[in-house]
Parts: C-alpha cells; sequence; structure tokens
C-alpha cells in the first residue's frame, strides 16, 4: 500500500509542506467564493444571463493576466510577487464581504470584483508553480504536482456542498469572511519562503514582448509544445460537462432543476481526480514521462467514449437508467484519475525541462490552456449536441481524443521517447 499510495516525500521540505498544509484550509474558501459569487448574482437578478457573465469576466482576465503575469514571475523576485497576489486575493474577498455586509452590490460591481479576484489569482498561481523546481528536486516534482492537485480538487467537491449548507442559513457575507482569513494561512507560508530571485532574469519591463518571447520559447522545444498540444485535445474534445444537465434530466430520469443523477455527473471526474491523487504513489517511479502522458490522455478519450456509450444506453433503454447512471459515473472517475496524472506529468515536465527564466510564462500559458480548454469544450460539445444527440457528442468526442493523440504522437515522436531529466540540484 505504500508503494500505492501519494508520495508524500515532497512534505519533507518545510517550504512545500507549509505551501501544502496552508492550500489545505485556503481552497476551501476560495471555492467558498467561486459558489457565492454566482449564488448572489442569481438572487439578486433572477437571471441566468448575468450569471453566465462571470464566465467571461472570469476569463478575460484569467488569460491576459495569467500570460502577463508568467512574464512577471521570470522578472521580479518570485517571493515577493506571491506576497502581493496574495494581499491582492485577500482584499478582493475583503471587499466581497463588505458588499455583502452592507445588504449587496450592484451586479455589475460583483462582476468587476470577481475580474479583479481572478486577475490576482491569474499571477499568483504561474508564480506559485514556477517556485517548485527551486525548492524540489527534479523527481519530486510529479508527486508534489500530484498532492497540489489532489488538495485543488478535494476543495472542489467541498467547497460547493459546505457553500450549499451555509448559503440558506448564514447568507453570503460569512462565506466571503471564511475565505479572508483562510488566505492568511497562504501569506504565513509565503512569507516563510526564502528570497526566490529568477536565474538569468530577462532585462527591461515585462510587458507583451516578453510575453511573446515566452511563446517563442516553445517553438525550439517540441515536447515543451506538445504537453500544451494533448491537452488541448484532451480537453476540447473529450470534456462533456456542458452536456451533464440535458443527460441528467434526459437519459437518466433526474428533474430538470438537478437531482442525484446532476449532482453525480457533476462530482465524477474531480472525485475521480481524488482518488487518483489519493493512489499516486506511482508517478515517482516513472521516468518515461511522455509515454506516461500519452496513455492517460488515452484512457480518459477511452472513459469518455464509454460515457458517451452507457448515455446512448440508457436512452435506449430507460428501464436500465438507474444501473447506466452508476456506468456512466464510473466512467466520469476513471477519465478523473487519468486527467489529474497526465496534468502532474506534464506540469512536471514544464518544470523539469524549462529554464528558470521563462518557467513563469510557460507555467502562465499552462494555467490559460488548463482554463481555456474546457471552456471551448462547453461551446463545442453544446452546439455538437444539439446537432447529434448527448450520446453520440460525447462518446464521438471520446473517440477523437484517442484519434487526435495518436497522429500527434506520430508526427511529434520525440514527445513518446521524453524521459524524466536527472535533477540539476
Amino acid at each position: 500500500m505504500r508503494g500505492l499510495l501519494a508520495d508524500t516525500r515532497p512534505l519533507a521540505n518545510p517550504h512545500f509542506r507549509r505551501l501544502w498544509s496552508a492550500n489545505i484550509i485556503t481552497v476551501i474558501g476560495a471555492q467558498l467564493t467561486v459558489v457565492a459569487v454566482p449564488a448572489q448574482i442569481y438572487a439578486q437578478t433572477g437571471s441566468s444571463a448575468y450569471v453566465g457573465l462571470t464566465g467571461v469576466f472570469g476569463l478575460v482576465p484569467l488569460v491576459v493576466f495569467g500570460l502577463w503575469g508568467g512574464a512577471l514571475a521570470d522578472h521580479f523576485d518570485r517571493r515577493t510577487l506571491l506576497a502581493i497576489t496574495t494581499t491582492g486575493l485577500i482584499g478582493t474577498s475583503a471587499l466581497f464581504w463588505l458588499q455583502a455586509a452592507v445588504g449587496g452590490a450592484d451586479v455589475w460591481l460583483l462582476l468587476a470584483l470577481f475580474s479583479v479576484q481572478q486577475a490576482f489569482f491569474a499571477i499568483n498561481q504561474p508564480t506559485r508553480s514556477a517556485i517548485l523546481p527551486k525548492l524540489l528536486t527534479n523527481d519530486l516534482l510529479p508527486a508534489a504536482n500530484s498532492l497540489n492537485m489532489t488538495v485543488f480538487q478535494a476543495g472542489a467537491i467541498a467547497g460547493p456542498l459546505v457553500a450549499g449548507a451555509l448559503i440558506p442559513l448564514t447568507g453570503y457575507a460569512l462565506l466571503y469572511l471564511i475565505d479572508t482569513f483562510t488566505l492568511l494561512a497562504t501569506m504565513w507560508a509565503v512569507l516563510r519562503l526564502p528570497r526566490l530571485p529568477v536565474e538569468g532574469a530577462p532585462a527591461g519591463t515585462p510587458g507583451l514582448r516578453s510575453v511573446v518571447e515566452g511563446l517563442g520559447y516553445l517553438r525550439g522545444h517540441p515536447v515543451l509544445l506538445m504537453s500544451f498540444l494533448v491537452d488541448i485535445i484532451a480537453m476540447v474534445f473529450g470534456m462533456p460537462r456542458a452536456l451533464f444537465p440535458q443527460i441528467a434530466h434526459e437519459s437518466f430520469n433526474g428533474p430538470t432543476e438537478g437531482g442525484l443523477a446532476f449532482a453525480l455527473l457533476f462530482a465524477g471526474i474531480p472525485a475521480g481526480a481524488v482518488l487518483g491523487g489519493v493512489l499516486s504513489g506511482w508517478v515517482s517511479r516513472v521516468s518515461a514521462q511522455g509515454q506516461a502522458v500519452v496513455w492517460c490522455i488515452a484512457v480518459w478519450g477511452v472513459a469518455m467514449t464509454g460515457f458517451g456509450i452507457a448515455v446512448g444506453a440508457a436512452g435506449a433503454a430507460p428501464s436500465a437508467a438507474h444501473v447506466l447512471v452508476v456506468v456512466a459515473v464510473l466512467m466520469l472517475v476513471i477519465g478523473g484519475a487519468a486527467d489529474m496524472a497526465s496534468a502532474a506529468f506534464r506540469q512536471s515536465m514544464l518544470q523539469a525541462s524549462a529554464t528558470d527564466d521563462v518557467r513563469g510564462r510557460l507555467q502562465g500559458i499552462f494555467i490559460v490552456v488548463v482554463a481555456g480548454g474546457p471552456r471551448i469544450a462547453d461551446v463545442a460539445h453544446g452546439a455538437t449536441a444539439a446537432m447529434v444527440g448527448t450520446a453520440a457528442a460525447a462518446a464521438g468526442g471520446g473517440v477523437l481524443v484517442v484519434v487526435l493523440l495518436a497522429a500527434a504522437v506520430l508526427a511529434v515522436p520525440v514527445f513518446w521517447r521524453y524521459r524524466l531529466a536527472p535533477s540539476a540540484q
């Protein structure tokens, strides 16, 4: 069991241990705000259209400041940048609390606050990921990334459950206040870090040119470029979450407003990611990381195909829907576990293979790809399902993942041959 359970050796490093432990506290508070903002907007407006605007107000700063934040992380001391952005996150959470405490703000102010918060987050995350190779040896990076992702995914499950229970009892202000105070744990961990200057930091002011140079770096490093491409393939073609409400209602006989099947479908992938993280002891023993990523994404594609087949079978045999919903959720759990492992390996490849002066910018691109791919998938799957149905859209997307992945690997075989580089520490 020791070899199967998560590799906790990175926690022996006191700096990583403090950051990780603080994140356990912080991620719950962050998820409370993630749930509270759209819930408050809907309560104030009664309009799903306004709620949908959170996608735009969240994605745009995530893309812009994710790329620029990566450039900042390659110019300035990363501990200082983490302290500044964590202060910004604390400040925006406090402002969320203030507007709720005085009776609720105009919806546009809420959206503006959410946008500013996402901008700070978009700078903070690439910086946080870029410091790991300075704290840990290369062989510990997959385990460290698995530990981080497990905490995040567990928060994505627990946060909405806690928020859903608290909002009717306490309102929104308490949730924002909890988020504000939990962020203090992260600030404590950041302030305990040593100075983290960038080795070979580029000269000049970090602007558009710096961002473009970071993107240009990928042209000479096909392995790193492929790590983004295969994730785009997996998410854009294989993420069926936009179909979950319709599938829960039409295929698994759930009510239009949600229900058990609806909740199980949305929890399936995060639950699989948490399970994959708990059982991630094997990731530290894999040196052929290119092959590992390919196999993980192939499993994701096959699982999404199986999910679509289960949905189609439920539509053809409504009497078996109660059994097939279990099969469908199991496919999502398997896919979530595979995606977690893939992300841990791809993140580690970026951290170990890139030079220190571009790590921030590459992590910024990573954030943009991770955030943008599923949102593109929402649009693509929704449009496809309108033409061919939910089952065909989900299953066909899974098949496309496998086919396009194989084509990409054949086109760039160096990715398949990539192995873990020895640590420079």
